[in-house]
């Protein structure tokens, strides 16, 4: 029988996440539990956001290169093995159970949920619920007329139920990688990095939309690499609007407005022989 080894901090019934719960920790000494898991968040989005997409690059490494500096050079050793440890976590969920929203749960269980803001994510198996519950002959229809499904999230937070949805079309038999493309937003962008990181490590095609769903205020886009390897800048071509709108139909693009899309490139990536693309 397998044993896993928890931070004493981590409650019981924690099991996926439990070593970047404490590669945080122990970066906890000098600086503030939040302030580590913020950081974490930051440069590892844009780490890689910057080598994918070449827009915001400049002002996204300014960024990274203010956070890094605030940790000596051993704890941005440290810092790096969080991201290897989400990475090791999401590879090891993507074999076992499919899409999972590992990140929301290391959120909570950290306690770093702010119940005077409302801060608290859905619990994946039921973001897992609505995904079975959507996921229908709509879905079916939509693939077999456009060859892929859209689906709109105006309120992300840790991507729970782009997951959820995605999981369900997995288990439809449905391929999330090449037969899905999001549209998400949220207002914090401590929520756009984790889900930008999820979706991204799961290989869904996403933007993620750092905004105000109501406002159509918009700060920053975030492209998935999936989003860029697959050319999808051609094919959906949606902004935060058609959040808000989610349930109208598709306009029409601004013929005015400019998509950036990657030159053709050498990416190394994998695909198994389900035609499922791995990062890992």
């Amino acid at each position: 029988m397998a044993v896993v080894t928890v931070a004493k901090s981590t409650p019981a019934y924690i099991r996926e996440g439990a070593e970047i719960i404490k590669a945080i920790q122990s970066l906890s000494g000098s600086h503030s539990t939040w302030e580590v898991f913020q950081d974490f968040l930051a440069v590892s989005a844009i780490s890689i956001s910057n080598c994918v997409d070449w827009g915001p690059q400049k002002e996204r490494e300014d960024e990274y290169l203010q956070t890094i500096k605030k940790y000596k050079p051993e704890e941005q050793k440290k810092l790096a093995s969080v991201f290897g440890a989400l990475v090791d976590e999401l590879q090891h969920v993507s074999k076992t159970k499919g899409p999972y929203d590992v990140l929301g749960g290391v959120f909570h269980s950290l306690e770093l949920h702010n119940k005077y803001r409302g801060q608290f994510f859905t619990p994946f198996h039921i973001c897992q619920m609505m995904g079975e519950m959507t996921v229908g002959d709509g879905t079916d229809a939509a693939i077999r007329e456009q060859g892929y499904v859209s689906l709109c999230e105006p309120c992300v937070g840790s991507g729970g139920m782009v997951l959820g949805f995605a999981k369900a079309m997995e288990k439809r038999k449905l391929n999330y990688q090449q037969q899905l493309c999001v549209t998400a937003c949220d207002i914090d962008i401590k929520c756009v990095h984790m889900a930008y990181l999820q979706l991204s490590l799961f290989g869904i095609p996403a933007i993620i939309i750092h905004g105000n769903s109501l406002t159509s205020e918009q700060w920053s886009i975030w492209h998935t690499p999936a989003y860029m390897f697959g050319l999808w800048p051609l094919k959906e071509m949606r902004n935060i609007n058609d959040v808000a709108v989610a349930t109208q139909e598709k306009t029409v693009p601004d013929d005015n407005k400019i998509i950036s899309v990657p030159p053709e490139n050498n990416f190394d990536y994998k695909v198994n022989k389900n035609g499922q693309i791995s990062l890992f």
